[in-house]
Order: structure tokens, then C-alpha cells, then sequence
């Protein structure tokens, strides 16, 4: 069974790591919420997720695909090089990175937008811009294995693209 990690920590955005979560396991994937260390984490609104495996322990070989969601975990998550070395092995490796809103901070620090086409949360616009990416202000972008949305209204898209590339492996 495929494996595709979702990345949390505190102050997530609760749709932006829920409904990827959930709409791959419907499709067969085995979803893993990979978090940095702390075992439980509270949305922004309070909701709580528990941490399936230690990004410490993760193996980007193990994995087809990660998604990075939004709200202001991506600021806490960029700060762990595991974390950044993560999507940086799996876009090298040719695997899905899948970011969206404010997960793009995540793909900056991991210095893999520069001329790539993506998109993010308009908040967040400079810095991928000036991360080298090709920005594009559309519901999903997708430029190989790297896929962006700008907010949770573009979740149907963005999880629709996610498992379009993932049932192409």
C-alpha cells in the first residue's frame, strides 16, 4: 500500500490536513500524520491531532508523496531540517510534494521552487516569488511532482491532482 505522509503541527489548518488525511485513505493510501516530536498538536481552532511517526524516523524512501498543509504550522515546521530534508528527498526522488496556502514556506526553506510553476496563500506571494518560483494565482498548479493550492476552497482540486498523480505511478 502506498504511503503518503502529511506533515502537522501546532497551529494547523484544520481542513488543509483533514480532508487530504481522509480523501487519500478513501482512495486506498496508507495517510501518516508526521509531526516534529510533541505526539499531540492543536489546530488553530483547538482541534487535536495525534503524530503517527516522529519526522526523525522518516524515511523519504518509504513514502510516495507528502502533503504540507497551511495555517501556521508550515512557520514551526520550516524551522526542523529534518522536515526540510524530508521534501527535499521526495521532490528529488521524483515523488509528490503537494503544499497548500501557507505550506509553501515549507517548500522555500527545502529550496525547491526555483523555476518551478506553484502557487500559495496570497500572504506568502513574496516569498515564493523570491524562493525562485514561477507564481501563478490559479486553484491548483501543477509542475511535475510539485503540486500547490491557495486555501481550503481549493482542497476538491487540490486532492483530486494529488491522487491523479499518485494512482499515474
Amino acid at each position: 500500500m502506498k504511503k503518503a505522509a502529511v506533515l502537522v503541527e501546532d497551529l494547523y489548518q484544520v481542513l488543509e490536513v483533514w480532508y487530504p488525511y481522509l480523501r487519500l485513505r478513501e482512495e486506498g493510501f496508507n495517510t501518516i500524520l508526521v509531526g516534529t516530536g510533541k505526539k499531540e498538536y492543536k489546530s488553530r481552532d483547538g482541534y487535536l491531532a495525534r503524530e503517527e511517526l516522529n519526522i526523525k524516523d522518516a524515511k523519504a524512501s518509504e513514502f510516495e508523496a507528502v502533503v504540507i498543509p497551511g495555517g501556521y504550522a508550515p512557520d514551526i515546521l520550516r524551522r526542523f531540517k529534518e522536515v526540510n530534508t524530508f521534501v527535499k528527498d521526495l521532490f528529488d526522488s521524483g515523488k509528490v510534494v503537494a503544499a497548500i496556502c501557507h505550506g509553501g514556506w515549507v517548500l522555500v526553506s527545502a529550496g525547491i521552487l526555483k523555476g518551478r510553476k506553484a502557487t500559495s496563500f496570497s500572504a506568502i506571494k513574496d516569498d515564493m516569488v523570491n524562493a525562485g518560483a514561477i507564481f501563478l494565482d490559479e486553484e491548483v498548479v501543477v509542475d511535475g511532482n510539485l503540486i500547490t493550492s491557495r486555501n481550503p476552497f481549493d482542497l476538491p482540486a487540490f486532492c483530486r491532482e494529488i491522487i491523479k498523480k499518485l494512482k499515474e505511478k
